[in-house]
């Protein structure tokens, strides 16, 4: 079993620059704005009765700071937090030993928590309802139970597939919270602050192409910052404006809505080979020669927000906003394209 913390909020790991710009208490964390005054009530709650606070389940497509608002409940609540990859629990027993081991009031982060192994799972509901942990110890008919009673703890669960998570597991979480995309306005300010954090100058046009192209995600947002950082030391005096974060993100092939070359490509099969479907998600994935899991997590969600991407039942249909961006013709008038 890999028991560790998360390398991207290790300062340790060789990701170091990305765990500075992730905010530490609650005030720090920009966006998500209703999740967040549901968390301050809880948290203000539990620390006034001085006991932990509730289970919580976060979910919603990756980068938009799932792993990092586990870090701030736990430092609003002045504990520390164990970090698990789902997939890394492969025996009853790697479980048992993380959960014997927790101190009261410690956090237990496990990430994509839906990939869980259903034995693993279930050891998990007695663990978070009643507190205790159900050992079997011996096999056949001389087997016992042993029941061990486990010190109060907080899990906090994250999640790009809630849909793949079940009912029993689901409903033991006291708190459900889905983390939407961020606004261009709340991306501009999170390019700022990291900015400050990195000691790199920017102007405001500067911030405000590249919140443009972050496709509402924190996470692409800092990338972009650093990838613009290089462009205006190497080409320019190190400031980034928004010429040179234009230029920067034109050599990255990312376009004013923060499409990439994977996304046009995508486009280009919907409504080229497939006229526009509706065309099943495995048919585009071979076409691309990319995984499905992908497609549907990183490129889709993001093609149904701007409006280019449709999932019916009958599969993936394209939409006329699609056929404008692309310069052909569909089937209507798609009038104004996404700003």
């Amino acid at each position: 079993m890999n028991l560790h913390r998360h390398p991207d909020l290790d300062p340790s790991s060789s990701d170091a620059v990305e765990f500075s710009l992730r905010p530490q208490r609650l005030a720090e964390y920009i966006g998500q704005v209703k999740v967040k005054a549901r968390l301050d009530i809880a948290l203000q709650a539990a620390q006034r009765r001085g006991e932990v606070l509730d289970h919580v389940l976060l979910f919603g497509p990756p980068g938009l700071g799932k792993t990092t608002l586990a870090h701030v409940l736990a430092n609003e609540m002045g504990a520390p937090c164990k970090v698990i990859q789902a997939p890394a629990l492969e025996k009853k027993g790697d479980l048992a030993a993380i959960l014997t081991n927790l101190e009261e009031g410690e956090f237990l982060f496990i990430d994509e928590i839906h990939r869980l192994s259903a034995p693993i799972e279930e050891m998990l509901y007695s663990a978070m309802e009643d507190r205790k942990l159900d050992i079997l110890i011996g096999q056949g008919p001389s087997a016992q139970t042993l029941k061990v009673d486990l010190r109060p703890f907080t899990l906090v669960g994250a999640t790009t597939r809630a849909g793949l998570i079940s009912k029993p597991l689901h409903d033991r979480f006291g708190m459900v919270h889905r983390l939407e995309f961020y606004t261009r306005e709340e991306l501009g300010i999170i390019a700022a602050r990291s900015a400050d954090l990195l000691n790199v100058h920017m102007a405001p046009e500067g911030a405000g192409a590249i919140a443009r192209r972050s496709r509402g995600t924190p996470r692409i947002c800092n990338r972009l910052l650093r990838r613009c950082r290089d462009y205006a030391e190497v080409k320019g005096d190190g400031t980034i404006t928004a010429e040179s974060a234009d230029a920067c993100l034109k050599l990255h092939e990312v376009d004013d809505l923060g499409l990439d070359g994977l996304d046009r490509m995508y486009l280009e099969a919907l409504c080229g080979k497939h006229r526009g479907g509706p065309v099943g998600l495995r048919t585009l994935a071979a076409a691309l020669g990319e995984d499905e899991g992908a497609l549907e997590d990183l490129v889709e969600p993001y093609l149904m927000q701007v409006g280019f991407l449709d999932r019916t039942p009958q599969g993936r249909k394209a939409t006329d906003h699609a056929y404008a961006y692309l310069g052909l013709k569909g089937s209507s008038n798609p009038g104004p394209l996404f700003q």
